[in-house]
């Protein structure tokens, strides 16, 4: 997979360089590239991603900075996505369980890898025992192969949370993306 987004205003260009096409992204003083043999290539290859609740409800915290649950001010490196307790989650990318993480802020989650991204899924439903993820049918160890679109878990309430949703987070190279931008870069994508 390759592609980078950030945060802001769409603004597209292409450029050559190594034999190349990048198609150029631009928001709001930040920049990213979508690399690919062609620029139509680099946008038609979001359209493989997945979204990741099968019972959307809404979005409940954007990303960036917020007003926490508790009335502090701080980042949020995700988006919330509201779903009835014990929906189904799947994998936005095809990639490897590279964490099972069980703590007090993300509950029990996963942390993805595909390629340079590293999807990130937190208050799910379950049990963590031995580094195994547990819900229903579902059994995730860190290493394992997964589908995209595959069933990885359910939506809970675990960890630091105010009610049943999604917490969804995406780094590329360590850096946080807005999962809302890929989401609407998968969206056109679909309607190309």
């Amino acid at each position: 997979m390759q592609g980078l987004l950030m945060q802001g205003r769409l603004m597209q260009g292409r450029l050559m360089q190594s034999g190349l096409i990048a198609a150029a992204v631009m928001f709001s003083g930040s920049s990213g590239l979508l690399l690919s043999s062609s620029a139509g290539l680099a946008q038609s290859r979001w359209q493989m991603g997945v979204f990741p609740v099968t019972s959307f409800l809404a979005y409940t915290s954007h990303f960036g900075t917020r007003t926490g649950p508790w009335g502090r001010v701080e980042p949020h490196y995700g988006l919330d996505i509201a779903a009835p307790m014990g929906s189904p989650i799947r994998n936005w990318w095809h990639g490897a369980v590279r964490e099972v993480i069980s703590d007090g802020g993300c509950g029990l989650g996963l942390v993805i890898q595909s390629g340079p991204y590293e999807h990130i899924y937190c208050h799910l439903a379950g049990s963590v025992q031995g580094g195994v993820y547990r819900s229903g049918a579902v059994s995730l160890r860190a290493g394992q192969a997964l589908r995209g679109g595959q069933l990885i878990g359910h939506v809970g309430m675990s960890g630091r949370t105010t009610g049943p949703h999604l917490h969804w987070g995406i780094r590329h190279g360590g850096r946080w993306l807005n999962p809302g931008l890929i989401l609407r870069a998968m969206a056109a994508a679909r309607r190309r």
